[in-house]
C-alpha cells in the first residue's frame, strides 16, 4: 500500500484498486469514515466466521452504524461508535451472547482501538 498526494487529499494505491481519501467528503472518503468502516466490516467478517463455526451460517449480515461520537476539542477524535448487527438466518438467539463475545475478542480492528474508542454492539436476529 502507498499513498500519494493529489489536489484534494490523497490517493491510496491498494491491491484491489485506488481509493480517494480527503478531509472533504466531496473529494473522497474521510479518514474517520474509513476507521469506522474498518471496525464494522472487520466485526461482520469475524461474526460470519463465528456463526459458521457454530453451525449457524448467516444468510445475511447487515451492519448499521447508529452512533458516532467525536470530540471536536481533541481534533475530532472518535470517542464512541455503536454498531448494530441485523443477522438473517436460522440463528439460535440463546447463543448470540457468545457470538458477540467471540466477535469482539477476535476482531483485530476492535482490539486495536478498544482502549481509546468505546465500541457498543447490539444485534437483532431475523429468522428465515
Amino acid at each position: 500500500m502507498n499513498y500519494s498526494m493529489n489536489e484534494n487529499g490523497f490517493t491510496g494505491h491498494l491491491p484491489f484498486g485506488d481509493i480517494q481519501i480527503s478531509g472533504d467528503e466531496e473529494y473522497g472518503f474521510r479518514p474517520y469514515q474509513l476507521l469506522i468502516s474498518s471496525l464494522a466490516v472487520c466485526s461482520g467478517g469475524v461474526m460470519r466466521k463465528v456463526l459458521d463455526k457454530m453451525r449457524m451460517p448467516a444468510k445475511d449480515i447487515q451492519i448499521e452504524v447508529t452512533e458516532v461520537v467525536r470530540n471536536d476539542e481533541e481534533a475530532g477524535r472518535v470517542e464512541k461508535v455503536h454498531l448494530h448487527f441485523t443477522i438473517t438466518g436460522d440463528i439460535d438467539e440463546k447463543k448470540m451472547a457468545r457470538v458477540m463475545e467471540l466477535t469482539r475478542k477476535n476482531c483485530s480492528m476492535v482490539q486495536s482501538v478498544k482502549d481509546s474508542i468505546e465500541i457498543i454492539e447490539s444485534f437483532e436476529v431475523r429468522q428465515t
